[in-house]
């Protein structure tokens, strides 16, 4: 072995255990891993499929997204990842599971907002209950935060939902709270926070000198084909986890622990941004969202992120007091749209077939923990993952394909990673 393969960073999880896979990776997709562990370390893992095929597929399928058809399913874990049963699927999409009390939920959307609940740790389900009426909502698996004896997470409204293409620039990422004793399939038990959409928080108009947007996209919602095949929307924002800053020292540390910064995909043509706006519960109940400020009293919308162009997820770590940051790895954003080859996905900044992880003690400043796993192939792609702390060992359910998967974006597999005493890599 040569001086430059001995010193070359190795991935840290490049084998898996496939939970899900295509019976026809043509025609089948699989989407929108999410993952949760139970006080008896039971693991529950959903994800959703869809594709041209879906119609032969059993399960109880609905029109969503893209006026495709969907379907969600559950499994469970008693061996820490090593085998899975399929336990139920469900008529939603972009679902994660979470524990509150002593049941777990799956709350994703069918246009409106949809959860089932189960009370024997994942084995049987509720029928599914909205949580919204005639609304359309938006976001993939990202974190959940226990604090002040609630559950919080975020989803996302589309406010407009009749605008053609991708809408982030009319998302709006909205804080969801519900008591942990409380049955959160009911909509009286959760509390909504206001609504700040991308294209009214944030004036693209006045964004300069830092290259953002990286397209002219012209007209609200409107957008621009860069080249044949290569399609760039307005910019936006989308697929929020949650960060709350614990160390009074922070700048955005809140003493009443009552703010919740959004963290947000940040859809600008380019790499290396988050999006960021905060949710702040008031005296009265509610919670309003608005964007932060710097000491200079400066907006803050954008924020340093590796890998904050495609979606990521975020777990903060109580033993090693860090933030752990799941994303995609971007190494070839700057070459020129036309000149990509045929099967590369999408525009040059949409890679898909590197997760890295990082770390960090105040979510702004990261630092490179390693390489969890890469292909070379350009449909075989590790990406759109999410992660759960399991005692010393950080899983990871990643979205994932092989050489058979349609492209990196509609892949045939989700597979579970394992880091074994990931805090070690902390420095």
């Amino acid at each position: 072995m040569n001086e430059w393969n001995r010193n070359r960073v190795r991935e840290l999880a490049p084998e898996y255990v496939t939970i899900y896979e295509s019976p026809d990776p043509s025609r089948i997709f699989a989407y929108s891993p999410g993952i949760a562990i139970l006080p008896n370390g039971r693991l529950i893992a959903t994800l959703d499929i869809s594709g041209p095929g879906m119609a032969e597929m059993p399960g109880p399928s609905r029109r969503i997204e893209g006026g495709a058809l969907w379907c969600g399913k559950i499994y469970t874990s008693d061996d820490n990842g090593r085998s899975w049963t399929h336990r139920a699927d469900f008529p939603f999409m972009h679902a994660r599971p979470f524990v509150a009390g002593d049941s777990v939920y799956v709350l994703g959307h069918c246009h409106d907002l949809t959860v089932i609940s189960s009370n024997d740790g994942g084995v049987t389900w509720s029928e599914p209950r909205t949580l919204t009426e005639g609304q359309c909502w938006h976001q993939s698996p990202a974190n959940v935060v226990h604090a002040n004896g609630n559950v919080y997470l975020v989803m996302e409204r589309i406010t407009k939902p009749d605008i053609h293409g991708w809408p982030v620039s009319v998302m709006a990422p909205v804080l969801l709270r519900g008591r942990e004793d409380a049955d959160l399939t009911r909509r009286d038990n959760w509390t909504f926070a206001s609504e700040l959409i991308f294209e009214e928080a944030v004036p693209e108009d006045e964004l300069d000198y830092f290259g953002v947007p990286f397209y002219r996209v012209e007209g609200k919602g409107g957008h621009n084909r860069i080249v044949p095949g290569r399609t760039c929307f307005r910019m936006g924002w989308l697929e929020t986890n949650i960060v709350r800053f614990v160390d009074e020292n922070h700048y955005f540390f809140d003493p009443t622990g009552r703010t919740f910064h959004l963290w947000m995909r940040a859809h600008t043509g380019g790499t290396g941004f988050a999006a960021m706006a905060k949710a702040v519960e008031r005296e009265d109940g509610t919670i309003e969202t608005m964007l932060e400020t710097t000491p200079s009293g400066k907006r803050i919308a954008f924020v340093p992120c590796p890998g904050g162009q495609m979606k990521f997820h975020i777990v903060y770590d109580e033993i090693s007091q860090l933030y752990w940051l799941l994303s995609t790895q971007a190494t070839d954003s700057m070459t020129r749209a036309e000149k990509l080859s045929d099967d590369r996905f999408s525009l040059p900044n949409n890679e898909r077939n590197r997760l890295q992880l990082h770390f960090s003690k105040n979510a702004i400043d990261w630092c490179f923990a390693g390489l969890v796993a890469k292909t070379e192939h350009s449909a075989a792609a590790r990406h759109y993952a999410s992660m759960v702390i399991a005692g010393d060992d950080l899983l990871i359910l990643s979205r994932s394909g092989d050489e058979s998967a349609s492209c990196a974006h509609n892949g045939n597999l989700i597979t579970l990673h394992r880091i074994d005493r990931f805090r070690e890599l902390a420095y």
